[in-house]
């Protein structure tokens, strides 16, 4: 890159403005929802990730969704989610590496219309692959725009609600984030609807429920008027299947089964009323 280097951080996989030095803090780290990791603050760049052999992995989800990740893990270890539809295709969620064939996959079945995030944790390095497809959307909720650490002109803000394509539906939920935010791919799960969330609603190692925290590295949980707004935000719309952050995390059926209980039980253990209405 002219001028300088966009460092990427070893802990979050969040890549930065490019400058001319190495960066002294990471701020999404610094934030009680991540960590600064033990040894101190410590970067990387792409060049180098490539040279230890990261690559983009990509593998097909189901029909219509591809997951996308690094390979090693950079960061977080999160993947993204390519959901292709005959409008266009949108990523959801990014991760800290991208390359040239990762690049012509996405390309070989349609490129990408737009990029949107549950959360900043997994902004990445989304500067670099809206870049790679013509500067394509970079849709940041209004709530969050402080965390972004790189700038560019694809951005777009949005608040509450955005059918981005037909089919696909962001919907903020607030919670782990104040713009925390969850995609409602309609066509998902053959037709029964998925949605996809990150680190919003997480779907935990027993697939079969889901749970919710301000800071899941740090274990800080959130109030029960926040598990009820996640709720609420999410009950319109019909949904089977859940993907969360990883590779592994998907409760493949009774999606919105798994939310209403795993919510009842979250509020139950943190002394609240387990009513959700």
């Amino acid at each position: 890159m002219s001028g300088g280097v966009a460092y990427i951080c070893l802990t979050c996989g969040v890549q930065q403005t490019t400058r001319q030095s190495v960066p002294e803090r990471c701020p999404i780290c610094e934030d009680e929802r991540q960590y600064v990791r033990q040894g101190g603050q410590a970067w990387t760049t792409l060049e180098r990730l490539a040279a230890q052999g990261h690559h983009v992995e990509v593998r097909e989800l189901e029909p219509g969704l591809t997951g996308v990740g690094a390979d090693p893990a950079v960061g977080i270890g999160q993947r993204g989610l390519l959901v292709r539809t005959p409008a266009g295709n949108f990523l959801w969620d990014c991760f800290g590496y991208i390359d040239a064939k990762g690049v012509e996959a996405i390309r070989a079945v349609g490129g990408l219309a737009g990029i949107a995030f549950s959360h900043p944790h997994f902004y990445g390095t989304m500067v670099e692959w809206s870049l790679a497809f013509d500067g394509c959307p970079i849709w940041i909720p209004s709530d969050d725009r402080m965390w972004v650490q790189r700038e560019s002109p694809a951005i777009v803000e949005w608040r509450g609600t955005r059918e981005v394509l037909p089919g696909i539906t962001l919907v903020q939920t607030g919670g782990h984030f104040d713009g925390s935010a969850v995609l409602h791919w309609a066509a998902g799960a053959e037709g029964r609807g998925a949605l996809l969330v990150g680190d919003t609603i997480t779907v935990v190692p027993d697939v079969r429920a889901v749970s919710f925290m301000r800071s899941y590295p740090n274990l800080i949980p959130l109030p029960a008027e926040e598990i009820r707004r996640i709720v609420a935000a999410v009950r319109p719309y019909a949904f089977e299947r859940i993907y969360g952050g990883w590779w592994d995390r998907v409760t493949r059926s009774d999606g919105k089964g798994a939310v209403e209980r795993s919510a009842r039980r979250y509020l139950k253990w943190i002394g609240a009323n387990a009513d959700l209405d």
